[in-house]
């Protein structure tokens, strides 16, 4: 009955466990294929001890031996699964976003980078972000930011615009040309908004924010209209020039974007 058995479980177990693949055997472990093979002998009789003048357990050894050298064979059958490598998100922005000011364990970079891996995403952060950077730089430099590839995209630029009194038409070209040069390379990206200083005219404010509105209302683009949301006129959350935020005011931005990263990061496809 037992080198019955054995055939049977070679000529039709093997066959569904290999073609279930190496991963379910891994995941389900060794030890669970034992432990059916087992309660399968035991159902059939085959765990009993020896006939007479035989040792006890010899008649199961036989058996269990075949069970473990299938299950040997079938593992090491299969080739090895890599472990994914970690997703690489490109932070293309300025000074808010680079944390000037701020050691660089309590800049946005690392704060964000630290929130997703405690909530079982773990990054690469492309370093993008420069201080006093403008929309221009961040085009300029796009290709060379990109040379290592990206997953998926923060693009956080244009207070310098406003601060310099930059044409929106200008900034919005700079902006989708980004945008695109991201789309055809189909890396998802969220783009984070920002307000024109009030000393350069309501009319400049409406057209500079409209700016943001438009692209950000562009498919496929997930959109945060205001980066310094709740921070902005917090003077016990920005550094002493207050226009960019202390640690605090940080761990604040990373709070409120962190649902907004991870669903990016749910669109991302590695590359």
């Amino acid at each position: 009955m037992a080198e019955a058995f054995l055939s049977v479980l070679v000529a039709a177990g093997r066959s569904v466990l290999v073609a279930a693949g190496r991963s379910v055997l891994v995941a389900a472990g060794r030890s669970v294929l034992v432990a059916a093979g087992l309660s399968a002998l035991g159902a059939a009789g085959l765990l009993t001890p020896g006939a007479a003048g035989a040792s006890p357990g010899t008649a199961s050894a036989a058996p269990l031996n075949g069970l473990l050298a299938v299950a040997s064979q079938i593992d090491a059958s299969q080739p090895a699964v890599p472990r994914s490598a970690p997703l690489k998100l490109l932070i293309l922005g300025d000074s808010l976003s680079a944390g000037f000011g701020l050691p660089h364990s309590d800049g946005f970079e690392a704060r964000l980078r630290d929130a997703l891996q405690s909530a079982g995403y773990p990054v690469s952060i492309i370093d993008g972000a420069v201080s006093g950077d403008t929309t221009a730089g961040g085009r300029a430099r796009l290709d060379w930011v990109l040379g290592e590839g990206a997953d998926a995209a923060i693009v956080e630029l244009g207070a310098n615009d406003g601060l310099r009194g930059t044409d929106p038409k200008e900034m919005e070209a700079n902006l989708s040309a980004i945008l695109d040069q991201l789309a055809t390379r189909h890396i998802p990206v969220l783009l984070t908004g920002m307000y024109a200083p009030p000393n350069l005219g309501p009319d400049y404010e409406a057209a500079f924010r409209a700016v943001f509105d438009r692209l950000g209302a562009r498919p496929g683009i997930l959109y945060d209209p205001f980066f310094l949301e709740g921070i902005a006129t917090h003077p016990s959350l920005n550094q002493a020039d207050q226009m960019h935020p202390n640690a605090e005011g940080v761990r604040k931005i990373v709070a409120r974007l962190l649902p907004l990263v991870e669903k990016l990061l749910s669109e991302a496809k590695p590359k």
